[in-house]
């Protein structure tokens, strides 16, 4: 039974990832994109995959996977880690990203023994299978049947039996963990009482209780600078020339 559902896992996993079409991305100069990176970066990346169409819609977001940046090791090895549908947990080469839209989310006031413990944590994992669980429920939906947007960030978990097993951005979430540092606010009883803030505070709620973290949730915590790789450096408008 175990083998017939992996296979039934991996054809749905190799469906998952054939590519659509995408806008066109700003060029990344791949100089100017690792000397702004630092060791724990974590690295938003807008899919142009079948998978990332879902991720995209179930979270109202963007961004559709997440790495984490480890830093330059030794010649050739590879800078950055990620749970890939197929492959599991893995390094993989920055130079991979060029190609698409991404966003760098930096944690605020690391010091560089914690974003040492925070690598060391994700490279832990590295092996680790992608969920199977959660790769068949991602498979509902392949058809287009329409989700209240109330219920889509939790339809993410609905049968995943394992959800912290090997998920991009949970696998990355737990490395912060690992020192304690959060991705999202805690929820106090005020938030919670609060009509204006009530939804959204239950969302967090039960976030923090399946630890079913997604992409969206680096590039809104209020414990993350953004940045945008894409940005010209020494941008000066007043040197534009513009056609009449």
């Amino acid at each position: 039974m175990l083998r017939i559902q992996r296979t039934i896992g991996h054809g749905i996993a190799s469906f998952l990832t054939v590519p659509v079409e995408a806008p066109p991305v700003f060029p990344l100069d791949i100089q100017q994109f690792r000397a702004l990176l630092q060791p724990a970066d974590v690295i938003l990346v807008e899919g142009r995959l079948r998978i990332s169409s879902m991720i995209k819609y179930l979270t109202q977001s963007t961004w559709s996977h997440s790495a984490l940046y480890v830093g330059a090791g030794a010649p050739g090895e590879a800078d950055c880690i990620e749970a890939d549908i197929i492959a599991g947990v893995r390094r993989f080469h920055l130079e991979d990203l060029l190609p698409y839209h991404v966003r760098i989310c930096r944690p605020i006031g690391l010091s560089p023994a914690d974003r040492q413990t925070v690598i060391d944590h994700a490279a832990s994992k590295l092996g680790t299978k992608y969920d199977l669980h959660y790769i068949i429920d991602l498979a509902r939906y392949l058809f287009p049947i329409p989700v209240p947007q109330r219920w889509r960030r939790r339809a993410i978990g609905f049968l995943s039996a394992d959800p912290t097993r090997a998920i991009c951005s949970t696998l990355i979430a737990q490395a912060f963990k690992s020192i304690g540092y959060p991705i999202l606010p805690e929820i106090t009883e005020e938030i919670l009482a609060h009509p204006t803030t009530r939804r959204r505070a239950m969302e967090i709620f039960h976030i923090h209780g399946s630890e079913l973290f997604v992409p969206r949730d680096f590039d809104v915590s209020p414990f993350f600078d953004i940045i945008k790789p894409e940005t010209p450096s020494h941008f000066d408008y007043r040197r534009l020339t513009w056609l009449d």
